[in-house]
């Protein structure tokens, strides 16, 4: 909701850390400082979809293990593994 009770604290022109950063925007509404947003284009990928399943705790610690030496996120390399396997069967 847009504050109409006063005139927003001005806007810095940099913000020193992300920590400095945060601390503004912890207690500052977007919405006041409108006039300076510059618009986007933004592409949306909405059919794309995620999926959880769970693993035990020995084979969450290997796809941690492999993913740090291929240096991959364990989502990929999970993701990777399951594709190698399925293609497979």
């Amino acid at each position: 909701m847009k504050s109409t009770d006063k005139k927003p604290d001005p806007l810095p022109e940099n913000f020193g850390s992300e920590d400095e950063a945060s601390e503004f925007w912890d207690t500052h509404c977007i919405t006041d400082y409108e006039d300076f947003l510059d618009p986007v284009n933004l592409e949306v990928d909405l059919c794309r979809q995620h999926f959880e399943i769970e693993v035990d705790e020995e084979a969450f610690l290997a796809l941690r293990s492999t993913a740090s030496k291929r240096r991959k996120s364990v989502k990929q390399i999970a993701s990777e593994i399951l594709k190698e396997k399925l293609e497979a069967a």
